[in-house]
């Protein structure tokens, strides 16, 4: 956000939701972006003594003081994480499962109640809009995906929605998203929850009441560990990130801000929308291979999405990279095989567990079998990197073997 003192010349003339526009005396005009979105946890945040960064519109913890930490609490404790700038989509009405199966990759008719998938929104072209969770409740289906894209998501769906009696809502405001992860996240949420089954398959979920509050719990292995989301109402959001912290504290929870958690997502092998791929990516690139059914039929993008599957491959695949050097590679890195180039470098940070930097990345075909050799190209030198098989890193900090 630009920061400017007004002269006595210039004056604000109007105020739109998204901007401010400012006029001077001889008709110059400045427009201020608007600031950035902020977690209803901001201010608890703060006093913890988290440092922010600007992510995707949000303003989000990067850390709370020790990164380091923050990343065993993942891998051998509780890892705490604020998912504010998660949102949430509600479909009610007699023909919401039918719309949402022709709009989306996976087949909701396997979905039992409070059963839950991975899915994604595509183009015509099978190119992904959004990567979502699919939770299937008693009378609706939500959709929960990264808030950023949550415009982008309404305006596709609202374009096919016509004659389907299906309405649409966004309680987003209503409900606030915390994540709990790491080994010891079971033995504390027995505590806090009296002994309540947890949901135990993947994206299962189910009820709880927690100190007069319902709370959706939802199964979320995020980075290889034990975890769960937990949607909570927005008013009960501060009391329940007390209690957590409270009684985490003898199982050694600590509240995990971007950095660490991007040191997880990338040694788990977990594709970022906005990071790794874009609409310019086809699903089948991306390798998010439970989020798509060969089965199903018909939905939009499903004959490009097809008609990849029955030649076999795609020209280019995300794969992971382990890298002989001592810094991260950037992304947009060129990757190559001798003097050929065979992709770019997506995102990449030093592992912890491998003791050097790893990398997520496109590779031609020819090229993305583990233990293959290649060359990255990173600040005018060529470093050279080995393809590894998801994910980097097992339950317990493990490191993949096979290379």
């Amino acid at each position: 956000m630009m920061h400017r003192t007004l002269s006595h010349t210039e004056s604000v003339v109007q105020t739109f939701e998204t901007n401010i526009v400012i006029v001077n005396s001889i008709g110059w005009r400045y427009i201020f972006r608007p600031m950035a979105k902020q977690s209803s946890l901001d201010g608890w945040h703060k006093v913890r003594g988290a440092a922010f960064v600007e992510k995707n519109g949000w303003l989000l913890p990067s850390h709370f003081g020790n990164p380091q930490g923050e990343y065993q609490a993942v891998r051998k404790g509780v890892g705490l994480i604020d998912l504010a700038h998660r949102s949430l989509l509600q479909f009610t009405g007699p023909d919401r499962v039918s719309f949402l199966q022709g709009m989306l990759s996976n087949d909701l008719r396997v979905l039992k109640p409070f059963d839950g998938q991975q899915a994604a929104i595509l183009t015509q072209q099978g190119k992904i809009i959004a990567d979502v969770r699919v939770l299937c409740a008693l009378n609706s289906i939500y959709l929960d995906f990264w808030e950023f894209l949550k415009d982008r998501v309404l305006a596709h769906l609202r374009r096919y929605l016509v004659a389907d009696e299906v309405e649409i809502a966004d309680p987003s405001d209503q409900w606030h998203m915390l994540s709990v992860q790491g080994p010891q996240v079971p033995a504390l949420l027995n505590e806090l929850f009296g002994h309540e089954p947890l949901p135990s398959q993947p994206m299962q979920h189910g009820m709880v009441h927690f100190d007069g509050s319902p709370i959706c719990v939802v199964e979320a292995n995020h980075f290889g560990e034990p975890g769960f989301d937990l949607v909570i109402s927005t008013s009960a959001v501060t009391h329940v990130a007390q209690r957590l912290t409270d009684n985490g504290k003898k199982f050694s929870a600590a509240w995990v801000g971007e950095e660490a958690q991007e040191i997880l997502r990338i040694e788990a092998g977990v594709p970022r929308c906005g990071v790794d791929f874009t609409e310019d990516n086809l699903l089948l690139e991306v390798g998010l291979d439970n989020a798509v059914s060969f089965t199903k039929g018909c939905y939009l993008g499903q004959e490009v999405v097809e008609r990849i599957r029955s030649r076999g491959h795609v020209n280019k695949k995300l794969v992971g990279l382990a890298l002989y050097g001592h810094e991260p590679a950037a992304a947009g890195d060129a990757i190559s095989a001798g003097d050929k180039g065979v992709g770019n470098i997506t995102s990449s940070v030093h592992s912890p567990a491998w003791g050097r930097p790893i990398a997520l990345g496109y590779v031609q075909k020819d090229c993305w079998a583990p233990g293959t050799e290649l060359l990255v190209k990173h600040s005018g030198a060529a470093v050279t990197a080995t393809v590894v098989e998801f994910p980097f890193v097992a339950a317990g900090g493990t490191t993949n073997s096979s290379s």
